[in-house]
């Protein structure tokens, strides 16, 4: 958050499986134009949270299975943890206020004693959370006398049951939605509060988003019935709750567009990338179309591949320098002429490329450097690579896009691809 000078123009509060990450899509083509559009148009002004009822150790599980963005926050263990950026900081304020009216040895030994609870795996028992499996036709019965018990002992808690089997025990203050109004006050007294928020959901556990004041709501269209309900008996006739006409992702990317809250044409939407016209420089837009691009050229997805091969040459400075990971320095023409080798040699395959973290800085009236991370994905296979490129606008029209001057990248977290052949650019 610190990142930010002013109030983000929008912050997106969602929820993962099949809220964000839509586990029937097995080309995460929703996420990934997700993915675009927020980095072309979002990431610079604006605020990413993921709020999942998984644990930590899950959801970084989840993060090298799916090509899935760094949030600026992330809400997990069913809102009992809160932290921050890419190294995950844990915020020690909302662990104080957690610890209120909480004991967790007295929650186990309640639990015990009920047969129908089947504890879920080490990981998933958090500090202010302990997690279950019970039948949905044990559910109601189970809920109502371990809260009583609860209650009895001196504990102010909260049972959600989610997914038709989940069962969570959390400290009365916690849950997805209390912890986004905790994020606001946080917000608002730093004079940063979001001048929009689109909270996103599927399940039970994601109820509790809804309810915020002045925030928005999609119900993707894959929502499970528990959601629906409850939308049925407390929100039907809140204007400001959408249940979308599109699965997961895509479903978010309606109600941006639904609630006019900013941009909502992904640039996977845009079938031909050469013909993308901007009325003002936009490094950031910039950097999604060329991935995008190298995607497509790998994919075999280009047609008149020479025309394309021709423009890229041309929006790239002569005395241009590309240092590639390894250290090998080459002029950049030289790697656009490259580029005819991998021409669809990733044809029929499962590869996705995507970039992350998109931060453009203005360096003087006509140079910006634009810092990122560059994801490539086959199969189950990641490997990525921070980048830094520097583009001008000098001499050119917004119509005609930027000038590529310099790129240079280094191996995320030290590894390399089998063969330097993989990668080019």
């Amino acid at each position: 958050m610190d990142r930010l000078t002013s109030s983000p123009r929008l912050m997106i509060v969602s929820d993962l499986d099949h809220t964000m990450v839509d586990h029937h899509d097995p080309e995460n083509l929703s996420l990934l134009r997700f993915n675009a559009l927020w980095e072309a148009k979002y990431r610079h002004d604006s605020l990413l949270v993921f709020s999942t009822g998984r644990s930590p150790t899950l959801y970084k599980q989840l993060r090298k299975e799916k090509p899935m963005l760094t949030p600026d926050i992330t809400i997990m263990s069913v809102g009992t943890e809160i932290t921050y950026g890419n190294d995950m900081v844990p915020d020690e304020g909302w662990i104080e206020f957690l610890n209120q009216k909480w004991d967790k040895k007295i929650v186990s030994e309640e639990t015990s004693k009920f047969p129908e609870l089947t504890m879920q795996s080490e990981t998933e028992q958090r500090e202010h959370k302990a997690s279950f499996y019970v039948k949905k036709e044990k559910a109601h019965e189970v809920m109502k006398t371990l809260s009583e018990r609860l209650v009895s002992r001196g504990l102010d808690v909260k049972i959600i049951y989610s997914g038709g089997m989940d069962l969570d025990i959390l400290p009365q203050g916690a849950g997805k939605g209390k912890a986004l109004a905790y994020l606001h006050k946080k917000l608002k007294a730093a004079g940063k509060l979001p001048q929009n928020t689109l909270a996103c959901g599927d399940s039970g556990n994601d109820a509790e988003l809804f309810t915020i004041p002045d925030v928005h709501g999609v119900m993707v269209k894959n929502a499970q019935e528990e959601l629906l309900q409850w939308y049925a008996e407390n929100a039907k006739n809140n204007p400001k709750i959408i249940h979308a006409t599109e699965r997961c992702a895509a479903g978010i990317i309606e109600a941006i567009g639904y609630f006019k809250l900013g941009p909502n044409v992904s640039s996977r939407d845009v079938t031909d990338l050469s013909d993308s016209k901007l009325d003002h420089f936009d490094p950031a837009y910039e950097v999604v179309k060329f991935y995008l691009f190298f995607e497509r050229w790998r994919r075999a997805e280009v047609d008149n591949p020479e025309v394309y091969l021709s423009n890229l040459k041309s929006v790239c400075s002569p005395s241009g320098v590309y240092v590639h990971p390894s250290g090998v320095e080459q002029s950049l023409h030289e790697c656009v002429d490259k580029l005819k080798e991998c021409c669809g040699d990733k044809k029929d395959k499962q590869y996705r490329v995507w970039v992350d973290q998109v931060f453009p800085s203005q360096i003087d009236s006509d140079t910006w450097i634009v810092k990122f991370k560059k994801w490539e994905q086959t199969g189950e296979e990641q490997q990525g690579c921070l980048t830094t490129v520097v583009v001008s606008s000098k001499d050119v029209k917004p119509t005609e896009g930027l000038t590529w001057v310099h790129v240079h990248q280094t191996w995320i977290n030290g590894t390399t691809p089998n063969t330097r052949n993989d990668w080019f650019f």
